[in-house]
């Protein structure tokens, strides 16, 4: 079985994109989201995750609060802010190019 593969490049798009169809989810919840929903592909690890959700929220694409479960322990939730909606439309246009340039060039023989 392969081991899965890192996000080098797309981590920002990833995390936008499911902070959009689930808001207000944890770190390990969005870890567990990418490796899941990418069939065990993908997979971000803490050491990526963590700084890319702080330097997003620095730019004001995500917003961060903290919460006390049930069980007693805190757990930051994050959501998607109106910026984040913008980014993310702009980081999955520049996905599609460059998909669409790969493409072309795999075409070629």
């Amino acid at each position: 079985m392969r081991k899965p593969e890192s996000l080098q490049g797309s981590l920002d798009l990833l995390v936008l994109k499911i902070l959009s169809r689930q808001p207000r989810l944890h770190g390990y919840a969005i870890m567990s989201a990418i490796q899941n929903m990418s069939g065990d592909v993908l997979r971000a690890e803490e050491g990526s995750l963590y700084p890319a959700l702080h330097r997003m929220e620095e730019a004001g694409w995500v917003r961060a609060r903290w919460i006390t479960k049930d069980n007693g322990r805190r757990a930051r939730l994050y959501e998607l802010t109106t910026e984040g909606k913008r980014q993310l439309a702009a980081e999955e246009s520049r996905w599609q190019a460059v998909t669409a340039a790969v493409n072309r060039v795999l075409r070629m023989a």
